[in-house]
């Protein structure tokens, strides 16, 4: 059966957490607020294998300008698919006439996201202040 990706935001905390605990995620360890930040969020693209949850990302924006996409992530097992790809070309489709698309890579991400389009931005510095370890 074919992957199937939507749009809809009805997920659940016994989908979500697998996934993001397959893939080392911090969020995981405060899943009822990280199931109210996904179901909140401006978008959220998921993707299906049948019933199983094996793929999401998500856009927080001000709905006119700027957009930013903080979680992109596919279960392990599934990557190489392009999983991811469809996700984000299912948020860029959304996107595409902002002023500004924004997402912060980490080293193993970089080479994919410059794939899609995305690059170095300009001389900016990534900050925060962030409670969670390197995921």
């Amino acid at each position: 059966m074919p992957i199937t990706i939507s749009a809809a935001k009805t997920i659940t905390l016994d989908q979500v957490l697998p996934l993001y605990k397959a893939n080392f995620w911090s969020a995981a360890e405060k899943p009822d607020e990280l199931l109210a930040a996904l179901r909140n969020s401006h978008a959220l693209i998921t993707a299906w294998d049948n019933t199983r949850l094996v793929g999401l990302g998500n856009a927080i924006s001000d709905g006119h300008l700027v957009v930013y996409y903080p979680h992109l992530l596919v279960l392990p097992h599934y990557h190489g698919q392009g999983i991811g790809r469809k996700i984000m070309d299912r948020l860029q489709q959304l996107y595409q006439d902002f002023h500004m698309q924004m997402l912060t890579a980490d080293a193993d991400a970089i080479e994919f996201y410059q794939k899609m389009g995305f690059e170095k931005a300009g001389q900016t510095q990534p900050m925060w202040i962030y409670a969670g370890g390197e995921h």
